[in-house]
């Protein structure tokens, strides 16, 4: 609990990865993909609960053997290739609510597939949130490696620039440091409180405070992504 708010960690995490069979259980650094973020979780000064949703009983297993509460299975319905994060969410909530009248204020959403996160981050974060009572969430960025004032898209048999500003023409061919300042969204950190599920049907919301990360980060989705985060975790821990 931070400034009297609950706060709930969850880690959405399906069985049915295709590019990576069991992705969120292949080892990383000597630990299941998933560990990692239910370790941070649990190091948490502020966290109340950790609970991971899942449709697959190995990865319950696994969650259950680092310390994470797995109270439900996910339906299937909501585990497919392409479902978004609303609906996992709103199933989590209403669950909790119906099952155990837990309502938590705020909710930590932490992908497997952003292992390099820290406690002491996902508490900077939360605490972002909490001194900031308009804001909806919280989502952690970094700079991207291209602006995309520098990038281009198909029109027809020619390209056009993806976005353009007024004022300025050919900004694509502009120095990167008279271009506006852009983010990316990373997989490390979101932080969201329960209305921007419950009233603005969202897991953003309409005010996002940005979190920016002081460190090179991983999403996984290759195995050449395992390769990276192995490398940063080694150099983190040298």
């Amino acid at each position: 609990m931070y400034n009297h708010l609950t706060i709930l960690a969850l880690i959405p995490a399906r069985g049915g990865s295709k590019g990576i069979p069991k992705k969120n259980i292949k080892p990383l650094a000597g630990r299941p993909l998933i560990a990692h973020s239910i370790v941070v979780a649990l190091a948490s000064r502020v966290i109340d609960r950790t609970i991971v949703s899942t449709d697959s009983e190995e990865i319950v297993a696994v969650a259950r053997e680092w310390g994470a509460e797995v109270p439900f299975i996910r339906p299937a319905e909501l585990a497919e290739d392409l479902t978004p994060d609303m609906p996992v969410f709103e199933h989590c909530l209403w669950w909790l609510k119906e099952n155990e009248g837990y309502e938590p204020d705020v909710i930590v959403h932490l992908r497997p597939t952003g292992p390099l996160r820290t406690a002491e981050e996902i508490d900077e974060a939360i605490e972002l949130l909490a001194a900031c009572p308009d804001a909806d969430s919280i989502r952690s960025v970094e700079p991207p490696p291209k602006s995309p004032y520098k990038m281009w898209m198909p029109d027809g048999k020619y390209i056009r620039p993806f976005t353009e500003i007024a004022g300025l023409k050919d900004a694509h061919t502009m120095p990167r440091q008279i271009l506006p300042k852009v983010y990316q969204t990373t997989a490390d950190i979101g932080v969201l409180r329960r209305t921007t599920v419950t009233e603005k049907k969202s897991v953003i919301g309409d005010r996002v405070l940005p979190y920016v990360l002081r460190r090179p980060t991983v999403d996984i989705d290759t195995p050449f992504d395992f390769v990276v985060a192995e490398l940063l975790l080694a150099q983190e821990h040298s």
